[in-house]
């Protein structure tokens, strides 16, 4: 960690500290989530400090965007600054206690706020939150692995004699690693976000996926090895946390440690094979299927309808949901469809900025996007999408209409990509249509350049301040 980062960290914290303010803190790949007992700041005041690429706020959590890379390390120095334990304050002994109370029984203060969070604390936002949770930490090995298989992939194709290659062989092994022990992963940290033993979390995804069940008939109903997916792993898991947590609950202390987890493998077992699998299984089918028949029946509509609703996804934050339907893919496939079209959102993205660029006379919206393109190119919108698009309105719209014609190419060709948590020019590596990816790619910088040039902007001042 440099210094840049610690003091991004020091000063974001000044703004959204104390560190007893700040209930919970984490890190997706590009932004830093928070979320606050008290609002006592302003989106502006966070904008405003060099290094943040922009804020968003979905529900109750504050999203500040730093970046792939960034994000990671200022999060863990801002963490550290969090529990940095706070000088002990003076409690005035003449306190009005019965003020206090009364305040808080009209509404106001931190009763107010608690009653707005639990408000705004809905079950599909929560749902969401854990989601992303559990795959956020697991991206980088699907962008290692799915990069290293799209160019194994590559590289067979233009020399086939190099499949019997020792090194070769060891790069295939390589790529296909994240994807091996998926269901492991996920069932350790799924079990920890829903508050059961991690390690318990493992053993049941292992349990589920095991070859071993292949060879077992139980009431003349053969068993299938790691039928459902990650799906089905999700549903065991969330089933042997709540009972681990009921069980420590009702068991005595002293037996506690031994019996507590010898009931919930042996029971969740039991749950897994006769209700979970085969739930998982049917939910993960109606996934697998409602994308390749939408996609495939729906073709270049389809395409163009997702491609052109991604970027308002992305802008609240919620595109991370969608994680888990591409892990699904993969695991079934061993490519997800939908991600080549959903990254053609990042192309119409850069085609509007560039035509900003080439119509404004502002000097700072100019640096602006000179600054933000390279990385737009290589995936990582919210530079473009809070700094230019969005604030001017009518080039949003444009960015919206060139992912959704990028998409509709992708979709028409149905191209896959082995990898997640990567976009825009990079992710052709992982695909295995290489020529169209890029075609699509190329179409979606053309489609959303002509659809601002076309629609227009109104042209900020030339005092408008860089965001």
């Amino acid at each position: 960690m440099n210094k840049t980062d610690y003091d991004l960290a020091r000063s974001i914290y000044e703004i959204v500290g104390p560190g007893s303010n700040i209930k919970q803190v984490y890190h997706c790949m590009t932004r830093l989530r928070l979320h606050v007992r008290q609002d006592s700041f302003t989106a502006d005041e966070l904008r405003q400090l060099p290094g943040v690429l922009g804020v968003n706020k979905a529900g109750d959590e504050w999203q500040i965007i730093l970046g792939p890379g960034k994000a990671t390390k200022v999060t863990l120095a801002f963490k550290t600054l969090r529990d940095i334990p706070a000088q002990p304050c003076e409690v005035p002994a003449k306190a009005d206690i019965s003020a206090l109370c009364q305040q808080a029984s009209t509404g106001n203060g931190k009763a107010l706020h608690e009653a707005i969070r639990k408000k705004n604390a809905t079950p599909v936002k929560l749902a969401l939150k854990k989601i992303s949770h559990i795959f956020v930490p697991i991206i980088p090995a699907f962008i290692a692995c799915g990069l290293i298989t799209g160019l194994f992939n590559l590289g067979i194709k233009l020399y086939p004699e190099g499949a019997a290659l020792p090194w070769i062989q060891l790069l295939g092994i390589a790529g296909n690693a994240a994807f091996w022990g998926l269901n492991i992963f996920v069932g350790i940290n799924g079990a920890r976000e829903f508050g059961g033993s991690p390690m318990l979390g493992g053993v049941m995804a292992v349990i589920i996926s095991h070859p071993g069940l292949s060879q077992i008939d139980l009431f003349g109903v053969p068993l299938v090895p790691g039928r459902g997916g990650i799906i089905a792993v999700l549903l065991v898991v969330l089933f042997a946390s709540q009972l681990e947590k009921r069980l420590h609950n009702i068991i005595p202390e002293m037996l506690d440690l031994f019996l507590t987890p010898f009931l919930t493998v042996v029971v969740t077992t039991v749950a897994a094979l006769f209700i979970c699998q085969p739930a998982g299984g049917y939910i993960s089918e109606a996934i697998g299927f409602a994308a390749t028949q939408s996609i495939g029946a729906g073709g270049a509509v389809t395409g163009f309808i997702l491609g052109g609703t991604f970027l308002p996804m992305v802008m609240l934050g919620i595109h991370q949901g969608l994680t888990p339907i591409h892990a699904e893919l993969l695991s079934r496939y061993g490519v997800t469809i939908l991600l080549p079209v959903l990254a053609m959102a990042g192309g119409g993205q850069v085609g509007s900025s560039l035509a900003v660029y080439c119509k404004t006379k502002n000097a700072a919206l100019r640096k602006t996007i000179a600054s933000a393109l390279p990385v737009g190119i290589i995936g990582i919108g919210e530079p473009l999408i809070y700094g230019v698009t969005l604030p001017l309105g009518r080039p949003f719209i444009g960015a919206c209409i060139g992912g959704a014609c990028g998409g509709a190419v992708q979709a028409s060709y149905m191209v896959g990509s082995a990898a997640l948590g990567i976009s825009g020019l990079p992710l052709a590596a992982s695909t295995d249509n290489i020529p169209i990816y890029l075609l699509g790619l190329a179409v979606s910088y053309a489609a959303g350049f002509a659809a601002t040039w076309i629609i227009g902007f109104d042209d900020p001042e030339e005092t408008t301040q860089e965001v």
